[in-house]
């Protein structure tokens, strides 16, 4: 319908990259269709739900590092008026997406907010082409942690848990059959993650030139990390002569397994 052409990456990945060509009236037309089609999603999963607030429509595109630049403009002047001309809210990732030289833009609001905020994206994308080579973005296959909650298993990917319909089945089916019990709940001989888990300590180095990036702006990264894995995470001081850091992770085998995979990841 919308004359575009659409090419959707192999599937073996939580996350697909959507890649649309074509003229712009063509792009606005396929992302018209793929935001409304989106915001029907959203409209369907509230139908049972007790949220009472519209969670906004929400599209990550993929753009050449070179090229964000000119979308964020001398001193955040031109995404600043993107998101007062359009009402989308737009965010460009500070960091490069893995093994790449692309980063995520996250735009998010009502489909006419996000069609009118992808206009103007693409009117600074045709004006300032991309310089050099662009190696782009491709998803990794989920070899990433998988995590059961509430009954429904998530495969961790990059800071997000994203929810893994085929291994929730999984989980349930296991659910029904002892010895498994939930997470949390302990029955004799068979003891869960709960309080009562025996908390153990593991101590990493961390190169000096990294223990930045794990530490993040005014320690947000870190703060992220304890709070996603619920361990405890000490970090020393840099000693003289030393080319590295001492970081202490404390808590259950989970939270400490948890906290090493996303210091790694970082």
């Amino acid at each position: 319908q919308s004359g575009a052409r659409i090419n959707i990456s192999e599937g073996s990945c939580p996350e697909r990259i959507v890649t649309i060509t074509g003229p712009t009236d063509a792009i606005f037309k396929a992302f018209s269709m793929i935001a409304l089609k989106f915001e029907e999603d959203i409209n369907t999963s509230m139908t049972n739900s007790t949220v009472t607030s519209k969670p906004p429509v929400t599209l990550r595109l993929v753009v050449p590092a070179s090229q964000c630049g000119s979308l964020i403009g001398k001193g955040g002047s031109k995404i600043k008026e993107i998101r007062e001309s359009t009402g989308a809210q737009v965010q460009v990732a500070g960091d490069m997406l893995p093994n790449s030289t692309e980063r995520a833009v996250t735009i998010s609001g009502t489909p006419d907010a996000i069609i009118q905020c992808v206009k103007q994206i693409c009117v600074v994308m045709l004006e300032s082409p991309p310089k050099g080579a662009t190696i782009p973005y491709r998803p990794k296959p989920a070899s990433a942690p998988i995590i059961f909650a509430g009954g429904q298993a998530f495969t961790i990917q990059g800071q997000y848990a994203i929810p893994h319909p085929d291994l929730t089945k999984l989980h349930q089916l296991a659910m029904q059959h002892p010895p498994f019990t939930p997470l949390g709940q302990t029955t004799p001989g068979f003891p869960g993650l709960d309080a009562t888990t025996p908390t153990s300590s593991h101590e990493l180095t961390i190169p000096n030139d990294l223990i930045g990036c794990i530490i993040g702006r005014q320690g947000s990264k870190i703060n992220e990390i304890r709070q996603m894995s619920g361990a405890q995470i000490k970090i020393a001081n840099a000693t003289e002569g030393s080319a590295e850091r001492q970081v202490t992770i404390t808590g259950s085998p989970a939270n400490i397994s948890l906290a090493q995979y996303l210091i790694n990841a970082r």
